[in-house]
């Protein structure tokens, strides 16, 4: 789950990261209070979860004198399609060079990687691709509990030593924080010492409830639906809903809807031994996606039943095609059942995949 900047930057805080003086606002007029504090010019940073956000105009510098009426013309807006609901209000920093600093999961090695840049801000993504030596970078063992001096020093470069505790204090918020990132564009210095600018701290969903997160806010309804019901289930942006169990078989259907030309809708996988119940809730939850014209199911029957699955299938009554593969346990049964009441069965993933195909043009 990612959080917000100014969550993320109450976690830096705690771990002596240097953040800029700023407070949340959820009222225009709530700025008028602090205004004292933060001198002639104040920084508004919409509070949306969208990249681009600086780009797409959620981060405007303006004149204290003006700050109020700024920021009621900003929760106005809508930043990529999000409506804005808070705003944090920062002092202006005097910035002398603007660095970037991440540290992130190296999956080929499994272990964290340190990202370090001489040059940050909104162009980091092209700069690196331009140079790929822009980008310095050292995988540390996760037993570790700061960053090496060596491998400081290889990172660091002509980069000011005071950086390196940013850098060690931001290891520790990875690690204790159960974080896939923790990302700070730019860290700056100043006359009065290096700042995080921004931040960005993404927190395993796994590890959400260790860290105190009772609410998931990166799910959908529909997925959180999903997960209520023990469904591993993703949303994806095609007309075809795919309901399978077990992941590879799931995965396999929608490899070969994508071969076929098609696009899946979402992945669905109800798991083994799967009851008209839970299949019924499964069906009826890909179908409310608006965009599905027709729903595949593919289950093969181990310890699942497939007279079970028939009748969850034939309980939904749902508005859309509905095409079905199934093979294994209680096979002829579940087939008569799903005959009796028009569905149509095929003997193959690909067959299937081709009818569901025809039937969602």
């Amino acid at each position: 789950m990612k959080l917000l900047e100014y969550e993320a930057k109450r976690v830096f805080s705690d771990y002596r990261i240097p953040v800029p003086k700023g407070v949340l606002i959820r009222e225009p007029g709530e700025i008028e209070a602090h205004l004292s504090e933060f001198g002639d010019a104040v920084v508004l940073k919409a509070q949306v979860d969208v990249g681009g956000r600086g780009k797409a105009g959620g981060v405007l510098v303006v004149d204290s004198a003006s700050a109020v009426d700024r920021a009621r013309e900003l929760f106005s807006r809508e930043i990529r399609g999000v409506p804005v609901r808070e705003i944090l209000v920062e002092e202006r920093l005097e910035i002398e060079h603007e660095y970037y600093l991440s540290i992130a999961v190296d999956r080929s090695t499994r272990q964290p990687v340190v990202l370090f840049g001489d040059t940050g801000g909104v162009e980091i993504e092209r700069t690196a691709q331009e140079d790929g030596s822009a980008i310095r970078r050292a995988v540390v063992s996760p037993l570790l509990r700061e960053v090496p001096a060596f491998l400081m020093r290889e990172l660091l470069g002509s980069a000011p030593r005071d950086i390196a505790p940013v850098i060690n204090s931001l290891y520790r918020v990875f690690q204790e924080r159960d974080a896939m990132l923790a990302e700070i564009n730019p860290l700056v210095t100043t006359p009065d010492g290096v700042y995080a600018a921004d931040a960005k701290l993404i927190i395993d969903d796994n590890a959400l409830g260790r860290q105190g997160i009772e609410v998931n806010r990166d799910l959908s309804e529909r997925e959180r639906e999903a997960g209520r019901h023990g469904f591993s289930y993703v949303e994806l942006d095609g007309t075809i809903g795919v309901i399978g169990n077990g992941a590879g078989l799931t995965m396999s259907t929608i490899d070969l809807i994508d071969y076929y030309r098609g696009r899946a809708a979402n992945f669905l996988d109800v798991g083994g031994g799967a009851d008209r119940e839970r299949v019924m809730h499964a069906v009826r939850l890909v179908a409310g996606l608006p965009s599905v014209k027709v729903i595949l199911v593919n289950l093969l029957g181990g310890i699942t039943r497939c007279d079970e699955v028939a009748h969850g299938i034939i309980a939904t009554d749902v508005g859309v095609p509905v095409i079905v593969r199934m093979a294994g346990t209680n096979e002829e049964e579940g087939r008569r059942l799903l005959a009796e009441h028009g569905y149509r069965m095929v003997d193959s993933m690909e067959a299937a995949v081709r009818a569901a195909l025809e039937a969602g043009e």
